[in-house]
């Protein structure tokens, strides 16, 4: 027999208990949290669920967050949008599609300078991607633009600029 004040370790494959927070330790932790990087309302509450707050509470803490300015959901929406446009080099269909599942609608995305941005991606696509045929590489091209989340018109502009000087393709 073991003891009671010995603790059992979990069971391959169970979750450990979860450790819940009080209304203060979450507010002290999404403190810590926002001064480190902007967090969404939405994370913050994913965040304190986790914690086992209950809904009345959270949203007390999240309200608090936003009066103190921890949380400012127009101001993570812009970083949000610099970080993915400048580093990550997605479009503006992504970004959109990202802050949405976020639970922010339709913020302000810089438009300014995509279609230099999207001739630079597939510039630096070009270099690394194996192809037969130019056809091969501007399909190649279009399908990559696309992933990244920018107008198919643009996309396709940029990769047929990058293919004229070859072979003529069918047009997609």
């Amino acid at each position: 027999m073991q003891p009671a004040d010995v603790k059992k370790s979990p069971v391959r494959g169970e979750r450990p208990p979860r450790r819940t927070k009080t209304p203060e330790e979450a507010y002290a932790a999404l403190t810590r949290l926002c001064a480190r990087a902007e967090k969404s309302e939405s994370d913050a509450l994913r965040l304190m669920r986790g914690w086992g707050l209950a809904e009345s509470d959270a949203q007390r803490v999240l309200a608090r967050l936003v009066s103190d300015r921890f949380i400012d959901d127009a101001r993570y929406a812009g970083a949000f949008v610099r970080e993915k446009f400048r580093l990550s080099g997605w479009g503006e269909y992504k970004i959109r599609a990202a802050l949405q599942r976020k639970g922010i609608a339709r913020e302000r995305i810089d438009r300014g300078d995509t279609a230099s941005r999207l001739k630079r991606q597939l510039e630096r696509k070009a270099r690394t991607v194996r192809h037969a045929t130019p056809c091969e590489l501007k399909a190649k091209l279009v399908r990559y633009g696309l992933s990244l989340g920018y107008e198919y018109e643009a996309v396709l502009d940029a990769a047929s600029e990058m293919t004229k000087n070859t072979e003529p393709c069918d047009d997609f």
